[in-house]
């Protein structure tokens, strides 16, 4: 067995304390003998969420010699705030104690810069591997393996039960409800995300009519009581009263009859979609990931495709999917639909003329015109966000997850992690506050005179009278909770480091299996070295007249079984997206590693 760079962890620390242990604190010394995954994660990242879904299985498998603990990092000024937290590790399903780092502790004992980040801890207490970004679970558990012939055999392992204690459940009627769609005869259809159900309402909005859905999750079609779904969200009502659920965490799209609750699968496989997947094609043969919301627009059902950072359409008439819009890279660029990023569009609704986005991480209020072009009304990038209103372009969302059109042509956002309804008014091109005091509002529909608010972690409906007169909130404004990394004017050699996983090799049979794609904000920032390529290494010049900005670095590399003697060895896709921080100044480091998979050898200690 080749050996391994090891590096001492260091200790679990966060102010928040922990979460799903009854109560109890951990620290290493009580998880000597079992091996640790730490699992770096915060509740708005996608990605965040994709790692979530991938350890469930290597959790059940290895439960007598495995602890994943997640150590929750926050970008957003809500994710700081414990209730928000332990919300999210009950509305996610989190079956692992999580310690809640507010102040970013461990986050920077450990030297992450990126959510997701997984770091595996040996039964000694040794870091023996590092994997940034998502798709890398096959390779941990190839590690566990190894690491449970290993360490049985010089008696360092240690089996049975771990730490995780299990919440009581909550009696409510809607749990975590995410969309809302107001049905033919005025009944309402809820997507009660954390029990993978849809759920009727009668009017009042109270009063359970029926549930579609067995309540377990999975992806099984039929009848009412036996279809069932993993986390579903939006909703959008066909001609002919049928609707279109996204499924979200089933990366699918599914058909209910509201009338007979039939359930039918529309688009997707039940498969995430992976960098060199068809992006077209018959809908039912095409992999999708993490559709969040969906709306009829132009003939077509659109799909914001959280997962992957993209807009999607499906083609009732044809039963076909295609991208629409967005790149995969993330952040807010605008333009012709195939140059434009976006960041985890969230939530859509649908004029004559405009397709209307919340484009969640970066806290962006944006549009879709008739020919595709894509524009932003309110927000700025990824680490700018808060609670402001005013003009547009001084304006501050923080992480909206819906919009709903109003009657007079304006828009009201779901602003959800501001707990505030938000209205944009494309006539003046202002930013206004409706309501305060809602509970994370995920989505709202329109109801004569009254706007309906799903208040997703008050796990209800909330009708509201459409205000006259706006509410006065005090401007705050943040950025993402992150250090600055300190580099040096001029050459900065950017190191993304990619150790394939043992027993395999990297995948080069059809040409480089490594890509590279360097920008910054602002782009004066960059000198040189911007642009994409294959190689994982990139030599930098930085602008002496910018003191800070953003790199943001997106990487890729494949992987596969390195056996000869298989003719079709399985192949795996390793990637990430980095959005660093970085201030320039003089005695800065002139070397920026960033690990997508392995050690860095800069960092490694002795074994």
């Amino acid at each position: 067995m080749a050996k391994r760079a090891r590096v001492r962890a260091p200790e679990l620390a966060g102010k928040g304390g922990w979460i799903n242990t009854g109560g109890k604190g951990l620290g290493l010394t009580e998880l000597r003998g079992r091996i640790v995954i730490v699992d770096f994660w915060t509740f708005c990242c996608i990605n965040c969420l994709h790692v979530l879904d991938e350890l469930r299985e290597l959790e059940a498998k290895h439960r007598d010699t495995v602890v994943v603990i997640g150590v929750h990092s926050p970008k957003f000024a809500h994710e700081a705030e414990h209730a928000a937290v332990v919300d999210a590790v009950e509305r996610y399903e989190v079956e692992h104690p999580v310690l809640d780092d507010p102040e970013l502790a461990t986050w920077k004992q450990y030297a992450v810069r990126a959510w997701p980040t997984l770091v595996v801890i040996d039964p000694e207490g040794y870091v023996v591997a590092q994997h940034a970004g998502e798709g890398h679970v096959h390779a941990i558990e190839r590690l566990v393996t190894e690491l449970e012939t290993e360490h049985e055999a010089k008696g360092t392992l240690r089996r049975g039960d771990g730490p995780y204690v299990a919440p009581d459940p909550e009696p409510t009627a809607l749990r975590f409800p995410g969309k809302a769609l107001l049905l033919p005869g005025g009944d309402f259809l809820v997507s009660d995300t954390t029990r993978h159900q849809l759920v009727r309402l009668a009017p009042d909005g109270e009063t359970v009519v029926r549930r579609y859905g067995s309540g377990e999750r999975g992806f099984v079609d039929g009848g009412a009581e036996h279809a069932r779904f993993s986390e579903p969200q939006g909703l959008a009502l066909l001609d002919g009263g049928a609707v279109v659920v996204a499924d979200t965490v089933n990366h699918a799209l599914r058909r209910l009859d509201p009338v007979t609750g039939e359930v039918s699968t529309l688009a997707g496989t039940g498969r995430q979609w992976w960098r060199g997947s068809p992006t077209s094609g018959l809908a039912w043969e095409v992999d999708l990931s993490s559709p969040w919301d969906v709306a009829v627009f132009g003939g077509k059902v659109w799909i914001a495709m959280a997962g992957v950072h993209q807009l999607w359409t499906y083609d009732p008439e044809d039963c076909t999917v295609a991208v629409a819009a967005g790149t995969t890279n993330e952040g807010l660029v605008d333009g012709p639909g195939a140059e434009a990023w976006f960041a985890q569009p969230s939530g859509l609704a649908a004029t004559g003329d405009r397709l209307w986005l919340a484009d969640s991480e970066t806290s962006a209020l944006r549009w879709v015109d008739l020919d595709g072009t894509v524009h932003t009304a309110v927000g700025t990038g990824l680490f700018d966000f808060g609670h402001r209103d005013g003009a547009a372009d001084q304006a501050l969302l923080q992480h909206p997850l819906g919009v709903t059109v109003l009657p007079d042509g304006s828009v009201a956002v779901s602003d959800t992690y501001n707990h505030a309804l938000r209205r944009y008014d494309p006539a003046t091109g202002e930013v206004t506050t409706l309501a305060t005091d809602l509970r994370e509002p995920s989505d709202a529909v329109l109801v004569g005179d009254d706007i309906v608010v799903v208040e997703s972690a008050r796990h209800r409906l909330t009708r509201l009278r459409l205000p006259e007169e706006t509410v006065k909130v005090e401007a705050v404004a943040h950025r993402t909770r992150r250090a600055p990394t300190e580099v040096a004017p001029g050459s900065l050699r950017l190191d993304v480091v990619f150790q394939a996983p043992a027993g395999q090799k990297l995948d080069e049979r059809y040409g480089p299996s490594t890509r590279l794609l360097v920008s910054s904000t602002p782009p004066e920032l960059l000198l040189g070295g911007e642009g994409a390529d294959t190689g994982l290494s990139r030599a930098l010049e930085l602008n002496p007249s910018v003191s800070e900005g953003v790199l943001h670095v997106s990487a890729m590399a494949a992987s596969c079984d390195d056996d000869p003697a298989n003719a079709y060895p399985a192949c795996h896709v390793h990637q990430q997206d980095w959005g660093v921080p970085v201030r320039v100044s003089a005695g800065g480091a002139d070397r920026l590693p960033l690990v997508l998979a392995g050690m860095d050898e800069g960092t490694a200690g002795p074994g």
